[in-house]
């Protein structure tokens, strides 16, 4: 220990200009910052959770068409109006073992024990692995019956995995709303996947043909009003095909057999 003190009282003797004091230095300040950045990050990290929790619920109920509350109030409100369920993605059935509050998806999607490897073909919306179980939300109407469904969707775009919620009314194929809240695409041009005003244009198309199968689609340029399917697409996003094209993907692929698809045929099939 003696040695030691001596060792750091002989650098800090040194010339500033030494390069022996100028390592030493540099060293203990990395060392002082890393644990200062450590430190905070562990403290902070609930607070974080917290808040991306909040954030969460507030897209949730803005996509359902609810009147968002003040931020205190978010949780609560949350709460008393959208019932949270966990699905069985193959079966389309609920499961009711797992925490609502607490099951990860994005973590469940990196465990090979709750998760799947898609093939390149299965995998349209490129995201590797697909989650067995996932979390959907249920708004009801004054009478307790389903009046909305929201659906978590996500996939590649261009340049980044887009995150997102997907409103269906209560025939589990009418777009009640959409929106996006995580996203790196193109500044001006991708990034318009989160512009209210393109986002709008969703509501109230068809998702899927009369055999359940995923049509909703992004097309270059305008929808035809005439065109025989236009209730299943939407004007693409200038500039922007690629990202069009993984948005189109991305809800095609949710919709489909492998996402969403039998949680929302088995919905349909006991609403007739």
């Amino acid at each position: 220990m003696t040695e030691s003190k001596s060792i750091k009282k002989g650098l800090l003797a040194l010339p500033n200009d030494d390069k022996r004091k100028i390592i030493f230095v540099a060293t203990v300040l990395c060392l002082v910052c890393s644990v200062l950045v450590s430190t905070s990050a562990i403290l902070l990290r609930p607070l974080q959770e917290s808040n991306a929790q909040m954030a969460s619920m507030s897209e949730i109920l803005k996509v359902g068409g609810l009147q968002l509350p003040d931020k205190k109030d978010v949780e609560r409100y949350f709460s008393q109006h959208v019932t949270t369920k966990i699905v069985d993605l193959d079966s389309g059935e609920y499961r009711e073992e797992f925490n609502v509050d607490t099951f990860d998806e994005r973590k469940a999607a990196r465990d090979q024990g709750t998760s799947i490897a898609l093939q390149t073909t299965q995998d349209i919306a490129r995201i590797k692995r697909r989650v067995n179980y996932a979390r959907i939300y249920l708004i009801p109407d004054q009478q307790g019956n389903i009046e909305k469904i929201i659906l978590p969707i996500h996939g590649y775009g261009l340049w980044s995995t887009i995150y997102g919620f997907l409103a269906l009314h209560a025939d589990g194929k009418t777009i009640a709303g959409l929106t996006f809240y995580e996203q790196a695409e193109t500044a001006g041009l991708g990034a318009e996947v989160i512009n209210p005003k393109w986002l709008a244009q969703f509501i109230g198309k068809q998702t899927v043909d009369e055999q359940g199968i995923p049509k909703i689609r992004i097309v270059k340029g305008s929808v035809n009003p005439d065109y025989a399917e236009a209730k299943y697409l939407v004007d693409g996003i200038s500039g922007a095909s690629l990202t069009s094209n993984g948005v189109t993907n991305l809800m095609q692929f949710w919709l489909g057999e492998l996402g969403f698809g039998p949680y929302l045929a088995n919905l349909r099939e006991r609403g007739r």
